[in-house]
């Protein structure tokens, strides 16, 4: 397999529009360049950026309301934060990544892609709990569901939402979730999949939207 940077499929052009399209083939070349250089995104992923990246993480905007705050955890290489970014410019986004080399290259691709919509912050979610409050939460291959629970949840409004991607092991990690999702206090938890028509497979999320954590613990958390 060549490891170099295929033209955009023609669903590109009908799910990047506008200013997203121009903003779509830069941030390719950035992950195909600079993201593998710095070890970000391994070689064979580059024939991959558009199929099994950048439109596979577009397509997660169709379960993201409008104009919120969204904090994507863990952004790496800005998958899917940084899409999202590009393809809606409604949203406020928040791309927190503890490590330096990839806030570096996050920081570089915002300046070079000229979004003002996005903040790049280094550090990990549970340094920012209580500091902060988002409507929505995404992530992409950061952690099983059960830990993501815990450092999502916290950043979250009441009602807010966690997007996660998860392919084909979702319904596996919902279901070993289960006591982790019943002692935060949700109020529901459940499997959506997007991107009919635009990407194959279509893209699994597990959604969990946010309720009221039990009042036993909220006091196990201030011990």
């Amino acid at each position: 397999m060549s490891d170099e940077l295929t033209a955009p499929p023609q669903i590109a052009r009908e799910v990047f529009t506008g200013d997203a399209w121009d903003r779509a083939q830069e941030f390719a070349r950035l992950l195909a360049g600079p993201g593998v250089v710095r070890g970000l995104l391994g070689p064979r992923e580059v024939p991959r950026i558009w199929d099994r990246h950048l439109l596979n993480c577009a397509v997660v905007a169709e379960a993201i309301p409008e104009s919120v705050r969204l904090v994507d955890i863990g952004s790496g290489a800005g998958l899917p934060g940084l899409v999202l970014a590009i393809v809606r410019q409604d949203l406020t986004v928040t791309l927190l990544e503890p490590l330096l080399r990839r806030t570096v290259f996050l920081e570089e691709c915002v300046a070079a892609l000229k979004l003002d919509n996005v903040e790049v912050l280094r550090g990990r979610a549970e340094e920012l709990a209580g500091k902060r409050e988002f409507d929505v939460a995404s992530a992409r291959a950061v952690a099983p569901l059960d830990r993501l629970l815990k450092w999502s949840l916290p950043l979250l409004r009441e009602g807010g939402e966690l997007i996660a991607m998860k392919g084909e092991r979702a319904a596996e990690e919902l279901a070993d979730a289960d006591a982790q999702l019943r002692a935060s206090g949700v109020r529901t938890a459940e499997l959506i999949s997007v991107g009919h028509g635009k990407v194959e497979p279509p893209a699994t999320l597990v959604r969990v939207v946010a309720g009221r954590a039990p009042a036993s613990g909220r006091r196990q958390r201030k011990r």
